[in-house]
């Protein structure tokens, strides 16, 4: 088993044992559904490779389970999210309402977090710990401010308090400030805190999505009117931009 990077606290190491050893059962059922739904739905591996940015600006491989069809394309992501560093909008995700590269029932999957267990090997290789900050893409890194790394000097993790406190209610300064205060608080009663909420913000996380999805699309915007029409009586409001990942 490939060790840490940086020593972790003995009782953090123990904590994220401990949680792979209970969670390993429903993580074999899961793996076993997400074959048949891959196989199914979408010809390609099950599981998701991804390099991302972990403790000290080390990079790693996560694993996820695939919840998009082969060789998506993620230009809109990066785009989306440097829409999201610049604005002081919630950080809602890209496939909030709807999203063509995303395989039959994948939002559902997304929105439990459930794709996310395969990350329980990246906890076991020392990579990754239950609690800390979700560990940033490359080029989300690239575009940090010095103060905004400073969210790497703690171990990611699978949940944090960015989690559960908003999470994609939240924007992306907010999201920063709760991974900083986390590594300034780092505790063993904070984690288990942490651990026990995510079960809510989850189920939060998911009726979230549900309204999202029910809420029908905004309408389009209205053609400029010609310079001979009449004016009208009430000036319109102007649309607010919605940013959704």
């Amino acid at each position: 088993m490939r060790q840490p990077n940086l020593p972790l606290p003995a009782w953090k190491r123990s904590l994220d044992l401990l949680f792979c050893a209970a969670v390993f059962p429903i993580f074999t059922l899961v793996t076993l559904f997400m074959a048949a739904m891959v196989r199914l739905t979408s010809p390609g591996p099950v599981l998701f490779k991804q390099e991302r940015i972990g403790l000290g600006g080390r990079r790693f491989r996560i694993y996820k389970f695939r919840t998009m069809h082969v060789a998506a394309d993620t230009r809109g992501h990066q785009q989306h999210f440097t829409a999201l560093m610049t604005s002081n909008a919630p950080m809602q995700k890209l496939d909030a309402k709807g999203d063509s590269r995303l395989i039959l029932g994948a939002w559902l999957i997304r929105a439990t977090g459930l794709d996310e267990l395969p990350q329980i090997i990246n906890v076991l290789r020392g990579e990754m710990s239950v609690v800390g900050p979700r560990p940033c893409i490359p080029y989300e890194f690239a575009q940090f401010t010095p103060d905004q790394r400073r969210r790497c000097e703690s171990v990611p993790g699978l949940t944090g308090l960015w989690q559960v406190s908003g999470k994609n209610r939240t924007t992306f300064e907010q999201m920063i400030a709760f991974d900083c205060e986390y590594g300034r608080r780092r505790s063993l009663w904070l984690d288990l805190k942490i651990i026990v909420l995510t079960p809510v913000a989850l189920l939060v996380q998911v009726c979230d999505q549900i309204l999202g999805r029910a809420r029908p699309a905004p309408a389009a915007p209205r053609e400029p009117a010609k310079l001979d029409s009449k004016p009208a009586f009430d000036a319109a409001e102007p649309a607010s931009a919605s940013i959704a990942r």
